[in-house]
């Protein structure tokens, strides 16, 4: 498995179409995230910007293998293990991009309360909004499973819906997504610091419960 995950993270890395979603959570981070804003509000948005993110980065690894390469790695270690390679790499990928945007939204940012009335503890606000990040990176990574070949082979369904449902996992109720942002931004509020450890845990359900259905699929539907 090990040799998979480096095969996929070498062929992520060399096609460079990585940098659109990473461009773009870039630019977001820079429209949403402005330096001495409250540290929870900033960190609830650089979170919940990470999900359409996350689930474009798995898009961009399941199809980024030329089907007889696919094919080749499906004979020699399963189609479900290949699958499951290609699809971990993604949320690998938004992790670092998520951390390392809470690393720099903590630095620029106010610890403080919205309305700057209670001091906030930066390391403690830090991690939640790691946390909070790793939520979205886990539920972005259920709907780019489930957006993408096998689930959905044809681009013209595919892509509206992962834009979709990634929208719909950011503001339904319930959604595991929308309750770690909104405790951000209901502790800025108090300068009370939330840890999302329920919404994580239920974000990594729906994530490998995703994964594993389609790398299910996988031996059922050929890739060209």
């Amino acid at each position: 498995m090990t040799a998979l995950l480096r095969y996929q993270a070498a062929l992520l890395l060399r096609s460079q179409r990585w940098l659109p979603p990473v461009v773009l959570y870039a630019a977001a981070l820079g429209i949403g995230v402005q330096g001495g804003q409250p540290v929870l509000d900033s960190l609830g948005w650089s979170a919940a910007v990470l999900l359409p993110v996350a689930a474009w980065l798995v898009r961009i690894s399941v199809t980024g293998e030329p089907p007889a390469a696919r094919g080749c790695a499906a004979a020699a270690r399963g189609p479900g293990r290949a699958h499951l390679a290609s699809v971990l790499v993604a949320p690998a990928a938004a992790v670092v991009l998520g951390a390392a945007a809470t690393v720099v939204v903590a630095l620029i940012s106010d610890p403080v309360s919205t309305g700057r009335g209670t001091r906030v503890a930066l390391l403690p606000a830090a991690g939640a909004g790691l946390l909070a990040a790793l939520v979205c990176a886990l539920l972005g990574t259920a709907v780019g499973a489930l957006t993408t070949w096998p689930v959905l082979r044809s681009p013209g369904r595919a892509v509206p819906a992962l834009l979709l449902a990634a929208l719909l996992a950011l503001v339904a109720s319930g959604s595991p997504a929308r309750a770690a942002v909104s405790g951000l931004v209901t502790g800025s509020r108090s300068g009370a610091v939330p840890l999302p450890l329920l919404p994580l845990a239920a974000a990594a359900a729906l994530a490998s419960a995703a994964t594993a259905a389609a790398c299910a699929l996988t031996s059922r539907r050929p890739s060209s």
